[in-house]
């Protein structure tokens, strides 16, 4: 309950509220109910995170297509990513990335909830940043460090190789590719190989017709989830008599879209991967 003070300053009684509750948390303490929004700071965050610490994540952190750590997500709440649906579990922290529904992040932020968004990763760089700023967000600071510093260790490695000179192209479902200042193009980048998508003026996500990709002639063409359960529209430039004569002159391989779609760890797997083809290790 309240007590009354003597203030020698004031000369005279000062109520001063000790009741519990009435003084608010500190804005410095460490976020005890964080809710993800987004499968990429979903992963960045279960990499971090204490245990207890992260109770919800976005549905799409178990999908193994598209999440590297989908089979973690199973072990948290999983979310639709409503405003209504989070608001309800109390978090003291919300992760969202920069492209999230800006109807949830802008009404939970009026709501007073604390937001803190992370744009995609587009650079090796970005992701011991992110995988920095996750860690002082969660007051993680030492986990994060840990897992940053290897991931740069890592890279110099890689980096440090000689070039292949030889030349990569994604290519996915719908005739789509990945450009210049793509994660995927940095990919390429740190495999010692040039991005056949960006070396013919392509940035960005960019559509790739069958004509174009033949043309660029890259020596590895890089497939991602490209064989669908059941048939579809979006797998047809796979199934087109020119693709398969074409694939056949050339080193191809699967690289799973979880590894590209998110910076993270799993990301230098991914240019390891091409790496081994372009040397020859493996391939189809």
């Amino acid at each position: 309950m309240p007590h009354l003070f003597w203030s020698s300053k004031s000369g005279r009684f000062v109520l001063v509220a000790a009741v519990l509750g009435l003084i608010s948390t500190p804005a410095f303490s460490q976020p005890r109910r964080v809710v993800s929004l987004n499968v990429c700071t979903d992963q960045l965050a279960m990499l971090v995170a204490e245990p207890g610490q992260l109770l919800s994540v976005s549905h799409l952190a178990a999908d193994p297509a598209v999440s590297a750590t989908a089979e973690a997500a199973r072990a948290y709440r999983l979310n639709d990513g409503s405003a209504e649906e989070v608001f309800m579990m109390k978090p003291d922290l919300v992760l969202a990335g920069s492209y999230t529904t800006r109807s949830t992040v802008d009404l939970l932020r009026g709501l007073g909830v604390t937001v803190e968004e992370f744009p995609p990763a587009s650079s090796l760089d970005d992701i011991p940043r992110d995988i920095r700023r996750m860690g002082q967000v969660l007051q993680r600071e030492t986990q994060a460090e840990a897992l940053a510093s290897k991931f740069e260790a890592e890279l110099a490695a890689l980096e440090a190789l000689p070039p292949t000179g030889m030349s990569a192209a994604f290519y996915y479902a719908n005739s789509y590719t990945a450009g210049g200042g793509t994660l995927v193009d940095a990919i390429v980048a740190a495999a010692g190989m040039t991005n056949a998508a960006q070396r013919i003026g392509l940035s960005g996500t960019a559509y790739l017709p069958l004509e174009s990709l033949i043309l660029s002639g890259p020596d590895v063409v890089v497939l991602g989830d490209h064989a669908y359960e059941k048939p579809a529209l979006a797998q047809a430039n796979f199934a087109h008599p020119a693709f398969a004569h074409f694939i056949n002159s050339r080193r191809s391989v699967s690289v799973p879209p979880r590894m590209t779609i998110c910076g993270g760890p799993v990301t230098l797997e991914a240019a390891r991967i091409l790496r081994a083809v372009a040397e020859g290790d493996k391939g189809t």
